[in-house]
């Protein structure tokens, strides 16, 4: 029989922002707290880190860019637990500067797991969210930068208050597609694939917000919130930030208060609601 326990899970969670959060949220959430890795054997050594500083995180496989990975995470919350209270979408990737890969392959990767697999994950683990759930987004500054350099016409889509998922998903479709004929500059996109898959993430969280807000699920909070430039292995380690730090933001979303009105599908930036574009 599940547990009522309560259970928050962070993706990506072996190393960087996303260990940082589990530590965090092991020492101020009242539940069972799983550190997620495609590794089982780097999550097991990242569980064994924080098992020594006196934590009890759990441990549990996902690779956001396998479906079948999110199904056995999904019965394993609803068999386990009956539900979900917290889920921290982090896993995600970036090129580093000096890659020899194109744009073209650039943007279908990084879009489709920053983007394309945690809008898998949050649908497939949506319907276990509890009352009083709280999703919280890593997305990043970048994508606020990355809005700023669209044009007025696309700036203007993503902003529209009645664009749905699946218009976003079009959207991330049309610059992918562009990209690959090297034509998303002449389009009035960005030349940033992590930019723009960071606008996916935080626009996602604004439309998620307002269909659970439709379905008049009860006070169930989405934010997309922004790290800062943390020194971890993504930035290359030039960030000015720990990774306790960067943790600080996302953690405060997923903690929001019950029947809190605001934040509600917000950007977040140094724990406060930013204006984001």
């Amino acid at each position: 029989m599940a547990s009522s326990k309560k259970v928050a899970v962070v993706t990506g969670s072996n190393k960087g922002v996303g260990f940082a959060i589990v530590r965090a949220l092991c020492k101020q959430f009242d539940g069972d707290v799983i550190l997620t890795s495609r590794d089982e054997g780097r999550g097991q050594e990242a569980l064994k880190a924080l098992t020594g500083e006196g934590l009890k995180p759990k441990f549990h496989q996902l690779d956001i860019d396998d479906p079948a990975s999110i199904d056995r995470l999904r019965d394993f919350l609803k068999g386990q637990y009956g539900g979900l209270d917290i889920l921290v979408n982090n896993a995600g990737i970036a090129f580093k500067a000096d890659s020899m890969a194109t744009f073209a392959e650039q943007a279908v990767v990084t879009v489709g797991t920053n983007f394309g697999s945690t809008l898998n994950a949050s649908e497939k683990l949506f319907p276990l969210l509890r009352p009083h759930a709280r999703v919280s987004n890593v997305s990043s500054f970048v994508s606020n930068m990355a809005i700023k350099k669209c044009s007025e016409p696309l700036q203007t889509r993503f902003k529209d208050p009645k664009l749905t998922i699946e218009g976003l998903k079009q959207l991330m479709a049309e610059f992918v597609s562009l990209a690959k004929e090297g034509k998303h500059e002449a389009a009035g996109w960005p030349n940033s694939a992590y930019g723009v898959s960071k606008i996916g993430v935080t626009v996602m969280s604004m439309v998620h917000q307002r269909c659970l807000d439709a379905e008049k699920r009860e006070d169930i909070v989405v934010n997309a919130c922004d790290p800062g430039y943390v020194d971890t292995d993504m930035s290359s380690h030039k960030g000015s930030k720990t990774i306790d730090q960067g943790a600080e933001t996302p953690v405060m979303a997923a903690l929001v208060p019950p029947n809190t009105t605001s934040p509600r599908g917000m950007f977040l930036s140094e724990n406060q609601v930013t204006v984001w574009g």
